[in-house]
């Protein structure tokens, strides 16, 4: 008989850890989201900064890994303004010798990601 009292009395204290961790983890994603925002919101104001003084703070190196290494794309789509165009994204340094087949499956890549969307003929925004 009396193990059906200890089994209640560790069942309900791991239902209140589990409550303390369920507790911990929605503060915890709240944190993140909060860090998130701000972050998105340092990295504009880094864009718009760069785009004032001619260009993106940047390197190629973080574009890309050597003369014909594999291409950073979230750098690339970091470095691109707002608003943007497929002729912008072979602009940013270390894309110049891409294909235009290359450039626009990366563009296609950012849209299904939903890190873009397109405005018109053309024409995408960053999201």
């Amino acid at each position: 008989m009396p193990r059906k009292n200890t089994s209640r009395a560790s069942a309900s204290a791991f239902q209140q850890v589990q409550r303390q961790a369920r507790t911990l983890l929605i503060n915890l994603r709240k944190d993140i989201r909060l860090k998130e925002s701000v972050l998105s919101k340092l990295k504009q104001e880094e864009a718009r900064l760069g785009s004032l003084i001619g260009g993106g703070s940047r390197t190629a190196k973080s574009i890309s890994s050597g003369p014909r290494g594999r291409v950073n794309w979230r750098a690339v789509l970091s470095a691109l303004p707002k608003q943007f165009k497929a002729s912008d994204v072979r602009d940013v340094r270390g894309l110049k010798g891409k294909r235009p087949s290359e450039i626009f499956a990366a563009i296609t890549r950012w849209i299904d990601a939903g890190a873009a969307k397109r405005k018109a003929r053309g024409v995408y925004e960053k999201v």
